[in-house]
C-alpha cells in the first residue's frame, strides 16, 4: 500500500470511528505537504465501487489535506452510496489518483482514454472521467460518459473539452 492510499484509509477509519478529521502525518514525504494538485479517491468494497470524490485542481494547501478532504467525502458524501459504515472498514479498499493540471484540447485525436483523463464542459455543468477506466476503450466512449455524467447533450451543447494526466496509486 502506497503513502497515499495509507493516508486515505487513515483519514477514513478515524472521521468513521472517531468523527475526527486527522492532521497530515508531520513525517510525510515533502511532496505530500509541500505541493499541491488535484485529486481523486476511490472506494471500493470487495471489487465495487464504493465512492469516488476529487478535485481537478487543488482546494487545499497541500496534496496530503487534499487526499485527507477528498477520502472522508467520498466516504460519506457520494451521492450515489449512503456513508460507509464502521463494520464496512475491514473490507474497503482504496486508490489515490494525483492529478496533472487540466489543459484544453484543441482535436479530439490528442485524447487517449487509458493514458489522459478528460474534462468535458459546457456552460455550469461538467463531468470528469479519470484516465485507465475499464470499458472506456475509445475517445468516443469517453467524450460520451463523461458528458452523461454532466447531463450534457453534445448533439445540442458546445462543449469544451480538457484533457490530464494523472498518477495512480493503489
Amino acid at each position: 500500500m502506497s503513502i497515499y492510499t495509507r493516508l486515505a484509509k487513515m483519514a477514513v477509519e478515524n472521521y468513521i470511528k472517531e468523527g475526527k478529521v486527522i492532521a497530515p502525518p508531520k513525517d510525510a514525504p515533502g511532496e505530500l505537504l509541500n505541493k499541491k494538485a488535484g485529486v481523486f479517491v476511490t472506494i471500493t468494497k470487495n471489487g465495487d465501487l464504493r465512492g469516488c470524490i476529487g478535485t481537478y485542481l487543488p482546494t487545499k494547501d497541500n496534496i496530503a489535506k487534499e487526499i485527507i478532504s477528498n477520502a472522508i467525502l467520498a466516504a460519506t458524501e457520494d451521492d450515489r452510496f449512503g456513508s460507509v459504515k464502521i463494520e464496512e472498514l475491514p473490507n474497503l479498499s482504496y486508490t489515490v489518483y494525483i492529478l496533472d493540471k487540466p489543459e484544453p484540447i484543441k482535436n479530439i485525436d490528442e485524447l487517449d482514454p487509458q493514458k489522459y483523463g478528460i474534462i468535458v464542459q459546457s456552460g455550469f455543468k461538467s463531468g470528469l472521467l479519470l484516465p485507465g477506466l475499464e470499458d472506456i476503450d475509445s475517445r468516443e466512449k469517453q467524450i460520451f460518459y463523461a458528458c452523461q455524467k454532466a447531463g450534457i447533450d453534445p448533439q445540442v451543447d458546445p462543449i469544451s473539452i480538457y484533457k490530464f494526466k494523472a498518477q495512480k496509486y493503489e
